[in-house]
């Protein structure tokens, strides 16, 4: 036994020099690394917004309660109230005014031509379909419930009307979502001592006979006017407001409010959120957006001076001038950046100089840019300023040392892919490693495989927006690998086959062969620019990479080694990478833990209080992760597809010594996922909760997907960070070189040597490197045409596709171990069948695409059997037939 020990280590030598090197390194990185972290500062949050001036408006005072918008690419600023005779605290009467004014480019002059019906103002608008929709207002004498459009036409302003809202309102809060506007808060007149308490929607895409408003439950609050509303992710949000009440003189006064609450339109439910830190009132409305779950609100009266505004006069200081960002998924506040605020020493004649934060404004979208358009910049005073702002994109800061590790990383993997280059001599060699693989490391190349940077990053993202609904996906693994192991295993490995797709022409016919092949290729086609895409995505938000750069590297470097060194190179970088990646995993829970007051046990405390351990969503919704939902997609999408018809896993079976080895290697594979489900499913609800400690820490991302591997750069330590970041290179180059390997093997063994099977050896091995190395251009060029669709979930678009075009596949193999009296002409009928039936669920339904796997595998096996009853056939094949039982 020693000998033998002795023996494989020698052969073995440089490789197991090579990664106990690597292992070194990995220790010293943590030492060093916990070292550094312990001394790390916070860095300070960067700016949210760039801020330039459009031309200001011609009225000097300008305006407080505009309505504003665009209209065929052109600014419109309507309406609004100022004092036109001098200050109220001098005695000077409010007027409101019909002006309009347009203004066509960034650097034109305002067009003021044009004019409202009637002086309107404090209504409030929103963009629509190249329409300016205004809803309510009001003047001196009363508040209308007057909706109307105005829509910019060959240089001319047309005015549209449209159905009234259900009662006047001035002083409220709207926000588009989708199609639908929808009204909170207000004031029915202009002497009213109460605020209103309501919630209106209107459908605006239906015809202007059809729309009508809709009473909707109002929130579970205080009746105000002058919150904020936002959107995001399709829900509502209200914030602050100030309540109505009669003071002791009779008129109304105000209480400011900091409650707020979120409303889900498809549930229609409010729900209580976190306070704001302060009273946001009448702040510009409505929030901005900022990537997937942050909401931007600016300025506001914190009631602070409110009552001191007819004393203080001009010696006002103003609205405060922070910048609030809300996150949806922590439910935290954090204050981001300040307001440009620039007073001069010399008010000047309209006591407006300067630059002011306004409030009781409407923000709008205009050139890919926020305007915030003239205002109230201190009670009484106005400001004719048209402020400008611009979303800043994160800065990706990587830094020399995650580089050079992350180079030396990326050459070691070069490195093994020379020195297996030199054993492939033979397309066994290439495609099946001779069979010299032993079974921890085909169990880890499976895991390896099938352990993609989507996994890697998506699955963390998942548990940190939602819960552990998910965890079920990777026991199914496990539970199924008795069935792969006892039943598929010994058919594919007794055969002495090369792809599992031979199987299949022994069982039915070439033809059914060749159809499971060319749908094996087709999914891996697919799968290959996703499974690239997502960590270029992820890593060029971080580090500052282009993506487009990220994925040639990916798609470069895999393709090298792989032609190299066949599949004993992708096996071997396989072991290294998932070992880089569990660590890392591991790593960032310690420093997440690390930087929490409470520790680990602070994760499972806020993590139980705010739901992210819930194991199931018990519901009969299969349009959602049901549980239900769950478990088909557990036995069918994640673990039936790929474990037995996916050429990239079943060729790891076969690469082992004997049956015995490879069983072995499949239930190591199952007990990894259950392992690294749970690993990868805390760090998620770590990130939850160490971001929800530390909100300031967290920047705008355009997906949530981009969520660990901002924890990665910016929290893990130099070095560290480049090594787990070069994992996830790694991740994705390790499916990306499965998926051009088992592509090249499939081509080369079902359809060059199938059809012509007296070629010489070499040209076997010459075809199938020249062919890897074109899947390899195709792959990263896939990845980079798919880099502008938007897809909220990519695993999730992953895992549908995958039952989308292997469902069928798995119902055919089903078919063949399962069944003696359905033939090849039964087999395609079932096939056709599952593959309608899937086109139509896809087109026609909102299934959750987790269900795929188990309509087509279902569809085609029951479709198969139905017509082998109906259409009996000679059974010429079995799968214990004679010529398959040897």
């Amino acid at each position: 036994m020693k000998k033998r020990l002795r023996e494989y280590i020698q052969r073995r030598g440089p490789l197991k020099r090579g990664m106990s090197i690597t292992l070194r390194l990995v220790v010293l990185l943590l030492v060093f690394s916990h070292i550094e972290a312990m001394a790390a500062e916070l860095k300070p949050a960067p700016a949210v917004l760039e801020w330039s001036q459009l031309p200001p408006l011609p009225d000097p005072l300008g305006l407080a309660g505009p309505f504003a918008g665009v209209s065929n690419d052109v600014l419109i600023i309507s309406g609004g109230a100022n004092f036109p005779d001098g200050p109220p605290w001098e005695g000077h009467a409010k007027v409101w005014h019909d002006q309009v004014f347009v203004l066509t480019e960034p650097e034109g002059n305002w067009l003021s031509d044009f004019k409202l019906l009637r002086p309107l103002g404090y209504g409030v608008s929103v963009t629509w379909n190249e329409k300016i929709v205004c809803l309510g207002g009001g003047d001196k004498d009363r508040h209308y419930a007057d909706v109307f459009m105005l829509e910019w036409s060959g240089n001319k302003l047309e005015t549209i009307g449209g159905p009234p809202m259900p009662r006047p309102c001035a002083f409220s809060a709207a926000v588009l979502v989708d199609n639908t506007v929808y009204v909170a808060g207000g004031q029915e007149t202009p002497s009213g001592t109460e605020a209103l308490r309501n919630f209106w929607s209107l459908d605006l895409s239906g015809t202007a006979q059809n729309m009508k408003w809709e009473q909707l439950e109002p929130w579970p609050g205080k009746a105000r006017i002058l919150p904020v509303m936002a959107a995001q992710e399709g829900n509502i949000f209200l914030i602050s407001g100030a309540r109505l009440y009669k003071g002791a003189d009779g008129k109304a006064t105000r209480e400011f409010l900091t409650d707020c609450y979120r409303y889900n339109p498809q549930s229609k439910r409010w729900k209580k959120i976190a306070d704001a830190p302060r009273p946001i009132v009448a702040a510009p409305n409505p929030g901005i957006p900022l990537g997937h779950a942050h909401i931007l609100f600016m300025s506001g009266d914190d009631g602070e001076n409110f009552f001191r505004a007819a004393e203080l006069k001009d010696k006002h200081p103003g609205f405060p001038p922070e910048l609030f960002v809300y996150h949806t998924t922590t439910d935290t506040w954090t204050k981001m950046a300040e307001f440009p605020k620039r007073v001069p020493g010399d008010l000047g004649k309209y006591h407006n100089a300067g630059t002011w934060p306004p409030v009781t404004t409407t923000i709008t979208k205009w050139k890919g840019r926020y305007v915030v358009p003239t205002g109230e910049a201190r009670p009484g005073v106005r400001t004719p300023n048209v402020l400008w702002a611009k979303p800043t994109a994160m800065a990706g800061s990587f830094g020399r040392v995650n580089y050079a590790v992350l180079g030396l990383y990326l050459a070691a993997l070069i490195a093994m892919g020379f020195y297996f280059a030199r054993r492939e001599k033979t397309t066994d060699d290439f495609f099946l490693a001779g069979r010299r693989i032993p079974w921890w490391a085909a169990g880890l190349s499976i895991f390896g495989t099938q352990l993609s940077a989507i996994t890697y990053l998506a699955m963390p993202a998942r548990s940190y927006a939602t819960d552990w609904a998910l965890l079920i996906l990777n026991i199914g693994i496990f539970a199924m690998a008795p069935l792969v192991i006892y039943v598929y295993l010994p058919i594919l490995r007794r055969l002495n086959i090369t792809t599992a797709y031979e199987y299949l022409e022994k069982r039915f016919h070439v033809s059914i062969r060749l159809f499971g092949s060319l749908s094996f290729v087709a999914f891996q086609l697919g799968r290959m620019g996703i499974v690239v895409l997502l960590p270029a995505l992820a890593l060029s938000a971080v580090t500052g990479l282009n993506v487009y750069l990220c994925i040639a590297l990916m798609g470069i470097l895999s393709t090298v080694y792989t032609v190299l060194g066949g599949i004993e190179a992708v096996i071997w970088t396989d072991v290294l990478q998932g070992a880089v990646l569990i660590g890392g995993a591991f790593v960032a829970l310690w420093i997440i833990a690390g930087n929490l007051d409470g520790g680990f046990s602070q994760i499972v405390s806020v993590g139980i209080e705010n739901g992210k351990f819930n194991p199931a969503h018990l519901n009969w919704d299969w349009t959602s992760d049901a549980l239900i939902v769950v478990i088909l997609g557990a036995i069918f999408t994640n673990s039936l597809v790929p474990y037995t018809t996916d050429q990239a896993v079943i060729q790891r079976y076969l690469t082992t010594p004997d049956e015995r080895q490879a069983a072995r290697a499949i239930w190591l594979n199952g007990f990894l996922a259950i392992f690294a489900g749970v690993l990868f499913l805390l760090v998620g609800t770590g990130l939850f909760v160490f971001y929800k400690a530390n909100p300031q820490r967290l920047v705008p991302l355009e997906k949530v997907d981009q969520i660990f591997a901002l924890f990665i750069a910016g929290q893990m330590p130099a070095g560290l960070a480049g090594l787990v970041i070069a994992g996830v290179f790694a991740a994705a180059m390790s499916s990306l070189d499965s998926s051009m390997h088992s592509i090249a093997t499939a081509v080369t063994t079902d359809f060059v040597r199938r059809f012509r099977p007296n070629f010489a050896e070499s040209t076997y091995l010459l075809f199938a490197r020249c062919l890897t190395i074109a899947l390899g251009v195709s792959g990263t060029v896939t990845a980079m045409l798919m880099a502008s669709i938007e897809i909220k979930y990519l695993w999730d678009f992953f895992l549908g596709f995958m039952g989308l075009l292997g469902g069928t596949l798995a119902g055919l193999f089903m078919l063949g171990i399962f069944t003696k009296r359905v033939g090849a002409a039964h087999a395609w009928f079932g096939a056709i069948a599952s593959m309608g039936m899937l086109l139509y669920v896809k087109l026609a339904t909102d299934l959750n695409s987790l269900l795929y796997g188990a309509i087509g595998v279902i569809t085609c096996f029951s479709a198969a059997c139905l017509f082998s009853r109906i259409m009996p056939m000679p059974r010429t094949h079995s799968p214990y037939a004679p010529n398959l039982q040897n």
